[in-house]
């Protein structure tokens, strides 16, 4: 796999609380420049990357339902067209846990069922298609759980299942913080319930090429769209004392100790990282 074809594998986030314009217009900056296949961006954001790249192959993603999926789904359907309208290209929307939890999968999928829908009637009305993903938010699910929110996906019309949001906060029974990102028995697992009929993505967590592989090898591939990978190529990011482009190095939390960029979402740099080096 080379460095380009990697690069088509990745949605380029930026879905901090804090993200600004200027954090936007450099998103789209990288994405162009090395390829990336989209950028995923809040809503009120939309419009901004849409036109940064208009004339371009990028898609515009944005998030709906995000981070927490408790929104009423009346709600999720007006973000969703709303950001059709926009600009987006992909939704990725995230499911309602409560809901899951409360095991009424027939709402799940009728939560689902209305964005899938009215997404649709506002991109057909534009003449243009909209990708819809639904986030599992895997970490606080069974197995079950995990099978049955796949099925309510597929039977929805959606046309993905993606694994996290990144931001949830799993704790074990002491209070200690548990990974909330992707992982390969999630992924093989919703692979196995969609089979081919969906896209399954990779999302959170995901930092350097044996975990990028292991994920492909779970069962998240590239059709229609792109596993969600945190991996960056070639742009200066850095993890455990690498650099950040402007010098200064980045803490635990991801943030530049010298001009505060956070690199939160974003991805290790091959440049830096030996575990790269087979991407040539």
């Amino acid at each position: 796999m080379t460095k380009q074809e990697l690069a088509k594998m990745i949605d380029h986030t930026q879905l901090s609380a804090c993200a600004t314009t200027d954090d936007i217009v450099r998103l789209c900056e990288e994405a162009k420049k090395y390829g990336f296949a989209s950028v995923c961006v809040n809503p009120c954001y939309v419009p901004t990357a849409h036109d940064l790249l208009d004339g371009s192959a990028i898609k515009v993603c944005t998030v709906i339902g995000f981070p927490l999926g408790a929104d009423a789904a009346a709600d999720k359907t007006a973000q969703a067209r709303n950001a059709v309208a926009s600009g987006a290209d992909e939704l990725d929307m995230v499911i309602n846990l409560g809901l899951v939890k409360e095991g009424d999968f027939e709402s799940v999928e009728d939560d689902i069922r209305v964005v899938v829908a009215d997404s649709r009637v506002e991109a057909s009305e534009l003449e243009k298609t909209v990708v819809v993903k639904v986030i599992l938010e895997t970490c606080y699910l069974t197995d079950d759980e995990i099978e049955k929110c796949c099925l309510a996906a597929k039977e929805a019309g959606a046309d993905f299942v993606k694994t996290s949001t990144g931001f949830a906060t799993p704790k074990d029974a002491d209070g200690k913080a548990l990974p909330n990102g992707a992982t390969e028995h999630a992924v093989a697992l919703m692979r196995k319930t969609v089979g081919d009929s969906l896209g399954v993505k990779a999302s959170g967590g995901i930092r350097t090429a044996a975990d990028v592989k292991a994920m492909i090898a779970a069962g998240a591939v590239v059709t229609k769209d792109v596993p969600d990978y945190a991996l960056m190529v070639g742009v200066p990011a850095v993890q455990n004392g690498w650099m950040c482009e402007c010098g200064g190095k980045l803490g635990e939390n991801w943030e530049c100790e010298k001009c505060t960029r956070n690199y939160s979402g974003l991805l290790v740099n091959v440049k830096y990282q030996e575990d790269f080096n087979e991407y040539k």
